[in-house]
Order: C-alpha cells, then sequence, then structure tokens
C-alpha cells in the first residue's frame, strides 16, 4: 500500500464545490472527492498551524498540555511507527517556513526519510535584501508587522508574478509529481504533501483574479490584518477583493493537484493508493465580523473543516457524516499500512472503519488554542467553556523556545504527563487567557437550529450534560490535571 497525504493550509470548507460552494473553481479536488468519501463533521483539534501539525503527526491533541513549539521526544510519531512496524519509506515536501523558524518546527521535517522544503512563502526568512521595502501606496499595515513586511517584498522580487512554477506551493506539487513518477512503481512508502496556500497573502497570476472578474484597482497586497472587521476601512469593494484573492490561489494549487491526480491515472496507481486532503484549519474573510483566525473564538469556519479520504476498498464514493477530527488521520495512515497496533497514547481511531458505510465514530471531539477556553462539539451543539482569567493553565515542553529568564527560572522539571514515558521535562504556570469575543460565561450553539453560531443558548441543564461530555473527553485525552480544575469540571 502507499499513502499521500495532502495538507493545504487556511482552507476554508466553504469555498469548496465539493461542499456546495457555486463559485470557486477547484476542478482537481472535485475529482477527489468524487472518487472517495467527503467527510461532513470533521474538525481540527489544536490550532493553529505548528500545534495542528503536531496532533496530525502523533493522533492526539496537544493543545490541552503544550503551546506552538516542536515535537518532543515522547512523542508517538506517525513515520517512525510506520518505519519501525513495516518498514515504510517516508517523505516529505512542504512550502511551511514554520518549520524552520527559531526551533518551533524542530523535527518535524527529520522525522521523515528525506525531505524537500521550497522556500519564498510569506515572510520566509530567504532573500536577503538590505535596503527597506515598502508597501504601495495606500496599502494597509502587513499584518505581521513591518519586518515581515520587508521580508515578504523582498521574496517576491525574486518571483515572476506570472508564472505558476514561480510559486512554491506548486513547486511543491511539481515535487510530488515528479515522487509519483520516480517510485510508482515501488509499494510501501508515505508520501506527506504540504501546500501552503490559501494561507495568506493571497499571491496568484493575474490570470487567476481574471477567472472570478476581480476588479480591484487598489494596492496589490492581499493580506488580511489580524483583527475584528472595520465598517469604515473594510469596504464591499475590498472584502470582495480579498475574497476572490483568495479563490485565485485556492485556484493555482488546483490546477496543481489536478496535474498529479492526472499522473495517479496514468500509472494507475488508485487501485493500491490512498489519499487523504485536508487542512490545518480553517479562515475567517469576514464572517462573524472577524478576519484571519487566532484572535476569534472558535468558530465552525475555523473548525470544522474539510477532509476527503480515498481508499481503495471504499465501497462507493460518498459522503460520510460520522463526527472525525484531526488526531484520525495517524491512525488512519497506520491501518491503511496494515500496522495492526496503534500506540496507546494516540486518542484518534482509524477512519477505514467507515469505508463500507457510515456509522459512529466519535461521541463528541475537541478543539482549541492553548490556555484559553476549551471547545468541544458532539455533532449538534458546539460548546465553548471558559475558565477564569486568573486560573492556572501548565504548558509542557523540553524547548525554552519563546520563554523568558523569569519563566524559565520559574519552570518545574519532572514527569508530569502520562505519556511522556519518563522523559523529565519542564512545565511552567500561566494565568489562562480567553479569546478576543469570549463572555464571562460558557458559549453553546445549536448547529441544527443556528448553523451560522449567532445565537448563543443559555440552558443551565444542557450546559450540564455538555460539561460532564467535556470531562469525559478530557479524561480519555488524558489530560493534565490543571485543565480539569481550571475549567470547574474537577476539585483540586
Amino acid at each position: 500500500m502507499r499513502t499521500i497525504f495532502i495538507l493545504m493550509d487556511s482552507l476554508n470548507r466553504q469555498y469548496l464545490p465539493a461542499y456546495g460552494n457555486q463559485w470557486v473553481k477547484t476542478p482537481g479536488i472535485d475529482a477527489l472527492a468524487a472518487r472517495g468519501l467527503v467527510f461532513e463533521n470533521h474538525y481540527c483539534a489544536s490550532m493553529p498551524c505548528i500545534p495542528a501539525r503536531r496532533d496530525l503527526l502523533t493522533g492526539r491533541p496537544n493543545f490541552l498540555e503544550a503551546s506552538w513549539g516542536p515535537l518532543e521526544p515522547w512523542d508517538d510519531l506517525l513515520p517512525d511507527l510506520l518505519r519501525r512496524a513495516k518498514g515504510t519509506y517516508c517523505h516529505m515536501i512542504t512550502d511551511h517556513c514554520h518549520y524552520f523558524n527559531g526551533g518551533a518546527g524542530d523535527r518535524y521535517h527529520n522525522v521523515f526519510d528525506s525531505w524537500e522544503y521550497f522556500r519564498g512563502q510569506a515572510w520566509d526568512p530567504w532573500r536577503g535584501v538590505v535596503e527597506p521595502r515598502q508597501l504601495p501606496e495606500g496599502a494597509r499595515v502587513y499584518c505581521y508587522g513591518k519586518r515581515y513586511l520587508h521580508q515578504h517584498l523582498a521574496n517576491l522580487e525574486y518571483r515572476d508574478a506570472q508564472r505558476d512554477e514561480s510559486y512554491p506551493s506548486v513547486q511543491c506539487i511539481d515535487a510530488a509529481i515528479e515522487f509519483l513518477n520516480r517510485n510508482h512503481d515501488s509499494d510501501n512508502w508515505h508520501l506527506h504533501l504540504e501546500v501552503f496556500d490559501p494561507h495568506e497573502p493571497f499571491d496568484c497570476p493575474t490570470r487567476y483574479l481574471a477567472q472570478y472578474e476581480d476588479t480591484w484597482t487598489g494596492p496589490p497586497l492581499s493580506c488580511p490584518e489580524y483583527r475584528r472587521f472595520d465598517d469604515a476601512t473594510d469596504t464591499p469593494e475590498y472584502v470582495e477583493h480579498l475574497r476572490k484573492a483568495y479563490a485565485g490561489t485556492l485556484t493555482m494549487s488546483d490546477r496543481g493537484l489536478a496535474r498529479l491526480f492526472e499522473v495517479m491515472d496514468r500509472h494507475d496507481m488508485w487501485r493500491d493508493t490512498v489519499v487523504i486532503l485536508t487542512s490545518d484549519h480553517g479562515f475567517l474573510l469576514g464572517e462573524h465580523r472577524w478576519w484571519a483566525k487566532n484572535l476569534p473564538q472558535a468558530f465552525q469556519q475555523l473548525v470544522n473543516i474539510p477532509l476527503i479520504f480515498y481508499h481503495p476498498d471504499i465501497a462507493a464514493p460518498g459522503r460520510r457524516f460520522a463526527l472525525s477530527s484531526a488526531v484520525d488521520i495517524a491512525p488512519t495512515i497506520l491501518a491503511a499500512h496494515g500496522v495492526a497496533e496503534i500506540p496507546p497514547s494516540m486518542t484518534g481511531r482509524s477512519l477505514t472503519g467507515l469505508l463500507a458505510a457510515d456509522a459512529e465514530h466519535h461521541e463528541a471531539v475537541l478543539y482549541g488554542y492553548f490556555a484559553r477556553e476549551v471547545n468541544m462539539t458532539d455533532g449538534r451543539y458546539t460548546y465553548h467553556r471558559v475558565a477564569p482569567r486568573e486560573a492556572v493553565v501548565h504548558r509542557h515542553f523540553t524547548s525554552y523556545r519563546g520563554l523568558t529568564a523569569e519563566q524559565i527560572a520559574g519552570a518545574e522539571f519532572a514527569t508530569h504527563l502520562k505519556w511522556c514515558k519518563g522523559f523529565k521535562h519542564f512545565r511552567i504556570a500561566q494565568e489562562s487567557l480567553r479569546s478576543s469575543d469570549m463572555p464571562d460565561k460558557n458559549a453553546i450553539y445549536d448547529l441544527r437550529g443556528d448553523p451560522g453560531q449567532t445565537r448563543p443558548i443559555e440552558d443551565e441543564v444542557l450546559d450540564a450534560r455538555l460539561a460532564k461530555l467535556m470531562k469525559d473527553q478530557l479524561e480519555l485525552a488524558d489530560a493534565p490535571q490543571c485543565q480539569f480544575v481550571r475549567l470547574g469540571l474537577r476539585d483540586e
């Protein structure tokens, strides 16, 4: 068996025709959906980028115990498990610069047998240009600050903006096509293919914008700021342009994926190759009066992410409504390769049990950001449970990245986590955080009666039932004790 895992960053499912969109063009992804299973109730777990990737490799929701950071020495990692159990060759192709910045991505690429990295996405510290670069006149401040703006503009100077091949995401797909052409006769390999697009900035050749009849004549940089919606500056024309730029960037990557799937056709690979396509999280383009992610609460557009799963043993293409999670990806790939023994640290469950027909998969799934409210859905309701701002949460780590000398001095060194395999590690205490728009009380939304999540429900009986279910899910995840205490689900 061969497996291809395709990870697109910040892919909002409402922009995919496979999920009902009527105006965005993604024929490549559409073709995969026509062959496979489209999951309607699939959720991310940890957010944002790097925490989500750790979930995908470990099969457990690490936002309960850690923030943005490297893989830890106790993690049971998908490539290691495949290699040890089946001798599977694992190759990574990526243009995701976070893997290579300041220790945050330590071991993510090195765990693969081989890896390729294509430079130049966004603020990737790549091209050396000394003189400051400025935004075009009238443009907004770049969302990541002046240093990142300068680097992004420097990188753009080395790109032919009208050639697809100049864009790192397309280069990643070209490398994947080369991998398939070279290895299609070989068995027992796993390809991890990432494309940063459609993550912002939404840069693509102008012909993709023309497909969407974009009439924007303002500054060319298409990168929304991470902030609340502002009626004074976020004009209908600006919003329409950003949405079309997002769609254009997505269509550019999709064109590459269509070529990848054509190579699979040519080599008759569908009979013995599994293909999984998903995202790390979604992205807000004005929904709920927010731009981007990270600041607002975990709305459906951010967490109810696409998942398209092709397996040669699918009874028939179609849809699955079973509740699934990002932590299911690693055990699914292990099962596809015939690995019978899943490590007990993995809380995810293989999706191969849904190949023949829909069935119950999870009673509920957890998702969120480290130290903020913990969120959960049972498929009907979403439950967002807050903690008092002064409530203590512990971060567990072995890397000092991003910590102050004071934090390091106060760190406790011991074996704090159940799944740390005896590795001593640090933990530090910090106060709980809160999403910018989160009230000082729990929020419940009825996805059936209020799919737009505009009317929070106040129901003490329902809150108590969902709190009990959340406690059960935290126990299944072996969450640190501090999570139960700060959320009011267990005494000290």
